[in-house]
């Protein structure tokens, strides 16, 4: 068993102070006992075409190496949130994870693009902006567990991945056990999608989900829902927020997963021949 964190923090337009802001509550997750510790989408920026070129930053960007140098320095497993990655005049979504050695473990980008027009609501078309990614991003991390070291595989999503189950899905015969999604869901979607899609997505897969989300800006251009959650194998929630900055924490225990995947075998019931 051990803790992870998801930091749910508000993108502003400065972005010294999301830096700042991202080191603290870091720090103060790897303070609390947490190993691997989260971001939300789009951290250092506000959620908005209009900034995401602006505030595009390279791999060897300020941001990427704030993320490095606390990972090392603490000792800890980053999963980056997401910032805007310029490369090559392309803007990326991209989510930079981290070892506790610094070093970038796993890279995923955005692959579902955020193209929705909600009956005049709320508008959104990422790809006026930003290039799709087109790869899954897994990896396998060792954390210090009850019982000694343990490898946990994870994998890393973005946002408008999680409303494709087949991708989740495809991780999970991959073996992973535990996801990771940075997520601005916003106040249309989000009261009545957010805690539905998490919960299927873990207890589809019978896996830890967590799920992080910025805080909510009631000033801002966007509008996130927050509610950054965490849910397990069982798809019952295990931790959860509202809508203000905040951490939440989590217990992962890979054994009890083990155990529901024992007691409802599901994922070896699958019918390979039929579908």
């Amino acid at each position: 068993m051990f803790k992870i964190a998801l930091c749910q923090i508000t993108g502003t337009a400065d972005k010294e102070l999301n830096r700042a802001k991202a080191e603290k509550h870091v720090r103060e997750a790897a303070v609390e006992g947490a190993q691997i510790v989260c971001l939300p989408e789009m951290w250092n920026c506000p959620y908005s075409n209009d900034y995401f070129r602006k505030f595009a930053e390279p791999a060897d960007g300020p941001s990427v190496k704030l993320m490095s140098d606390l990972a090392s320095e603490l000792g800890i497993t980053i999963i980056g949130g997401s910032i805007a990655e310029l490369e090559e005049d392309r803007v990326y979504n991209t989510s930079f994870c981290f070892g506790p050695d610094g070093n970038i473990i796993g890279k995923h980008r955005k692959v579902h693009l955020f193209d929705i027009d909600v009956d005049g609501k709320f508008r959104f078309m990422e790809s006026d902006t930003l290039t799709a990614g087109d790869s899954q991003t897994v990896f396998d991390v060792s954390v210090s567990g009850t019982e000694g070291l343990e490898k946990c595989r994870i994998g890393v999503a973005i946002c408008y991945d999680v409303r494709f189950p087949e991708w989740f899905r495809k991780m999970v015969l991959d073996g992973v056990q535990l996801v990771f999604l940075p997520a601005a869901f916003n106040t249309t979607t989000g009261p009545v999608h957010w805690d539905l899609t998490m919960r299927a997505r873990a207890v589809d897969n019978q896996i830890y989900f967590a799920a992080n989300a910025p805080a909510r800006d009631d000033n801002g251009i966007f509008k996130a829902y927050g509610n950054s959650c965490i849910a397990n194998p069982w798809g019952d929630f295990i931790a959860h927020a509202d809508e203000k900055e905040c951490i939440i924490y989590g217990d992962v225990d890979l054994e009890y997963e083990k155990q529901i995947r024992r007691q409802l075998p599901l994922l070896k019931h699958r019918r390979e021949e039929l579908y």
